[in-house]
């Protein structure tokens, strides 16, 4: 293998192809035998180029210009060459003049590895999760914008300030359709995802350090919300008049009984529905999410549901068990639901899930393992934060009693002070 290469620039005229007595100038860059073309967009006069010198001839104010650029152009090729021996790449021709125009490996931008990331991801992320990325990107590109003044930046340009800059930058944003400002967790989301982003680029060697070798992550842990007993009754018994809300409803219902996400419900087809070991009904089922199998043997109250839905002609036509309504409609007319029971609770569909892991599940009982299983997740400890709620619920439940023994003993004080006096 060889250690060293021949490496040389050369700038020329075409005068094969000249026009009106004007060439067009060209570099050549040679390694070792094998040579690269690179169009300056530059002309000269036939008459005023100098085979021998490679330059312009003369003094006039044109041609000192024409020279200086073609000082600067050698200079930036050879640095290109310079920088490539340090850093021990192979050098060809081919790769000094994609390290001039910056389409090199070392010059990858921003938009390159969002880009890259995308189409790797998109038949490994489910749509859900890959339209999040594009809501990230989206505010990377506002940001670039706003902080830089420019749609792009080389990766090697990021640093730690850069990404403090993008932090302060998602938190102080102003949305334009009046929604509420991004709250901590939903700003770490963000920089989260562009940190996976960046972190492959350094695994892919695009960059040589990773920026963000000194950022750590705020989340703030949140409890999980749920609906207690009285709250999910309420809903349940609440009759609606009006198709739509009265659709919602059942919805809501049947997840918090089955622990289904909203994309699992609606994609809920009769297929699904088979006897399972116990010689019941059970949903056999893969997550969207996750494409984890999941089985779930129906409780009584979901069957009801299902049976409701049998001979509904839009869903016989879609092939589902229920209608089919976006997740949007549904969280919003969730919030007429909510109003109308009396629910102060920022009620959307999610919050089904946690019910049945809360107020369904643990609170009657039912081991952890077994609520982890039904909630198809890979690891226990997931579980283990609707468990610490659970505690949240005993201790509040506990202070409540405390009070009663107060209060029975401080009648009793008042009672025996009474007959004393």
């Amino acid at each position: 293998m060889k250690t060293s290469s021949t490496f040389s620039i050369l700038f020329w005229a075409d005068f094969s192809r000249a026009k009106n007595d004007q060439a067009s100038i060209y570099a050549r860059i040679t390694v070792n035998g094998k040579r690269a073309t690179i169009s300056l967009k530059r002309k000269v006069l036939v008459s005023d180029w100098d085979v021998h010198k490679n330059r312009a001839r003369g003094t006039s104010q044109k041609s000192r210009i024409l020279n200086s650029y073609l000082d600067e152009t050698y200079n930036h090729l050879f640095k290109c060459y310079r920088d490539l021996m340090n850093e021990h790449k192979l050098i060809t021709a081919q790769v000094v003049k994609a390290r001039y125009f910056g389409n090199d490996e070392n010059n990858r931008s921003i938009t390159d590895i969002i880009n890259y990331h995308n189409e790797d991801m998109v038949n490994k992320l489910k749509w859900g999760t890959q339209k999040n990325y594009y809501t990230t990107q989206s505010y990377i590109s506002k940001f670039l914008s706003k902080s830089y003044k420019t749609t792009d930046l080389y990766l090697r340009e990021l640093d730690y300030h850069f990404i403090i800059k993008f932090e302060k930058y998602l938190r102080d944003y102003i949305p334009e359709d009046h929604q509420k400002p991004m709250g901590n967790n939903t700003v770490m989301k963000h920089i989260e995802r562009f940190r996976k982003m960046i972190n492959l680029s350094f695994k892919l060697g695009w960059i040589q350090r990773d920026p963000f070798i000194n950022f750590k992550s705020k989340f703030i842990k949140n409890e999980r919300g749920f609906l207690n007993l009285e709250e999910l009754q309420e809903i349940e018994n609440k009759q609606f008049s009006i198709p739509r809300l009265e659709l919602v409803k059942d919805l809501f219902v049947f997840s918090c009984y089955t622990s289904l996400s909203y994309i699992d419900v609606i994609h809920l087809t009769t297929d699904n529905i088979c006897i399972g070991i116990d010689g019941e009904l059970w949903i056999y089922y893969k997550r969207e999410k996750t494409t984890k199998p999941i089985r779930i043997p129906l409780l009584p109250k979901a069957m009801q549901i299902v049976e409701k839905y049998k001979s509904n002609r839009k869903s016989i036509s879609q092939g589902s068990i229920f209608p089919k309504i976006s997740n949007q409609k549904l969280n919003s007319y969730l919030k007429e639901i909510a109003d109308v029971c009396g629910i102060k609770k920022n009620l959307t569909f999610h919050i089904a899930r946690h019910t049945f892991a809360t107020t369904v599940t643990l609170s009657n009982g039912m081991p952890i393992e077994t609520v982890s299983k039904l909630l198809g997740h890979s690891r226990i400890s997931t579980t283990q934060i609707y468990a610490k709620v659970i505690e949240r619920k005993v201790s509040d439940d506990m202070q409540k009693l405390r009070a009663q023994f107060n209060e029975i003993e401080n009648e009793s004080i008042s009672k025996v002070a009474s007959q004393n006096s």
